[in-house]
């Protein structure tokens, strides 16, 4: 076993380490939400007759959110047990866990290229009936699967670098493609300096090719400044343990992000409903639910980002046997999660007409969207510590807590409460399934909590009194 050299996760004052991984970690994930509202919002001037189109791009997100959501996964377990192996000293473990991760985002990606091929059209076919629906969402759809090589070695590689504490890295390779993104959707959706008028197809490909350029930034930067982590395809051969390690811990957080497009496809059917009441309702329900997506993206991906930064301190301060640094990151991330979130529920509950100004609303969409953001906002307080203890509950081996959780939350609680509001005929009122939701969530997560903490952390304080008398004497 090659040792490593001490990674300042181990011995920076928690409160700055996690700051300073923290802060570019959120910076790019809201990078990352501002060109998906960039996307929608050029979507949305396609057509000023309707709202096709951007309904389309909304209808196709789980689709999106699944693939980054395996590719993200990939990434968690590949992230917890690198920084694992740096706490442990293991370099041996370190780079398995990053060559095996490739191999496994290789594998996915393969799989959703013969979805982009196949699968695109039966999905929206089944989801709405509105033929320009559909043609756009199935272009939209193919594109992104069949190029999805991008997205999965961004992610990837992103992780590789936030797993050794160089995350500031990160904030430049998403910055960068986001960057390429915002300018190319205009010229590609409208055609601009004489190129084809390619509609939705254009915002796919800016799409993809912002991905492509931050996976490119993102290799490059592994090469040449992260040496703890030694990237070379020679003899590699895949490793059956190394792999079932990975997706120990990351499949929970997959299964997570399907359960969450699961949860969007089946709301959208309930949200269709509402066609039967009033003629188009339904339609524009789901664009006011995808708008809502696009716009809660701005709250929750900086949260994402912290909680990226406290799986990576977490998993390598286990690895170390350190559990007051578990315990004092676990108490700041929880303080900053929750501080965002409380200013997101101030802005959507004062501006939600000028939120939904960009996406080019018509009067019906503001009457049935603005109550909608107001209701739905209510929760992100709760959600925000919910984020944080999943993110521990991975860094600790405990990712079937994370997934229970989003199970309970999504599917035992929120799509049945969505339905039998849905009885009452009055949409509104569907909205609040969100709260109701989320108030659960956080109950759960809080016992599972309390749970980790006896099970694993405590141990591990008294293991530490333990070896320290052991040294006295």
């Amino acid at each position: 076993m090659t040792s490593l050299k001490e990674n300042k996760m181990g011995v920076m004052p928690v409160g700055r380490l996690l700051f300073t991984m923290a802060l570019p970690m959120a910076l790019s994930m809201l990078v990352q939400a501002l060109y998906n509202v960039v996307d929608s919002i050029f979507v949305s001037r396609i057509s000023e007759a309707d709202n096709d189109a951007l309904t389309a791009v909304s209808l196709a997100f789980p689709v999106q959110n699944i693939m980054i959501g395996v590719a993200s996964g990939i990434a968690v377990g590949v992230n917890a047990l690198l920084s694992r192996g740096l706490g442990e000293q293991n370099r041996d473990q370190v780079n398995r866990s990053a060559l095996n991760g490739m191999f496994l985002s290789f594998v996915s990606m393969v799989l959703f290229v013969l979805f982009g091929i196949f699968g695109a059209g039966v999905y929206m076919r089944s989801i709405t009936p509105n033929a320009r629906t559909v043609a756009y969402g199935t272009d939209y759809i193919r594109i992104i699967s069949i190029v999805s090589f991008g997205i999965f070695g961004e992610v990837l590689f992103e992780r590789l670098l936030q797993s050794t504490g160089r995350t500031a890295y990160t904030m430049l390779t998403q910055g960068v493609g986001a960057i390429i993104n915002i300018i190319l959707d205009p010229i590609l959706i409208f055609g601009w300096f004489g190129l084809p008028r390619l509609e939705v197809k254009g915002a796919a490909i800016a799409t993809v090719t912002g991905q492509i350029v931050a996976f490119t930034l993102a290799v490059i930067l592994n090469l040449k400044k992260n040496p703890e982590v030694q990237i070379s395809l020679r003899g590699f051969r895949p490793d059956g343990k190394m792999i079932c390690r990975i997706l120990g811990i990351g499949v929970p957080s997959m299964i997570m992000v399907a359960i969450g497009s699961l949860m969007n496809y089946a709301f959208n059917l309930v949200l269709g409903s509402f066609n039967r009441i009033s003629a188009g309702l339904g339609e524009v329900g789901k664009t006011v639910f995808g708008a809502y997506f696009k716009l809660q993206s701005f709250v929750f991906m900086p949260v994402f980002g912290i909680n990226n930064a406290v799986l990576a301190i977490a998993a390598y301060n286990y690895g170390a046997k350190k559990p007051k640094r578990i315990t004092q990151v676990i108490r700041c991330g929880v303080l900053g999660a929750a501080t965002l979130m409380l200013i997101g529920i101030a802005v959507f509950q004062l501006l939600p007409e000028t939120l939904l100004g960009f996406f080019q609303p018509d009067e019906e969409m503001l009457r049935v969207g603005v109550p909608a953001l107001r209701i739905m906002c209510l929760p992100f307080v709760f959600a925000g510590p919910c984020i944080i203890f999943g993110g521990v509950f991975q860094a600790l081996g405990k990712s079937l807590y994370s997934m229970f959780v989003s199970i309970a939350r999504q599917l035992v609680v929120l799509l049945p409460a969505a339905y039998l509001l849905s009885l009452a005929g009055n949409i509104d009122l569907v909205w609040l399934s969100f709260p109701i939701a989320e108030i659960m969530s956080l109950l759960v997560s809080a016992v599972m909590m309390i749970l980790v903490y006896r099970k694993i952390i405590k141990p591990l304080y008294q293991s530490s009194a333990v070896s320290a008398k052991e040294e006295e004497a």
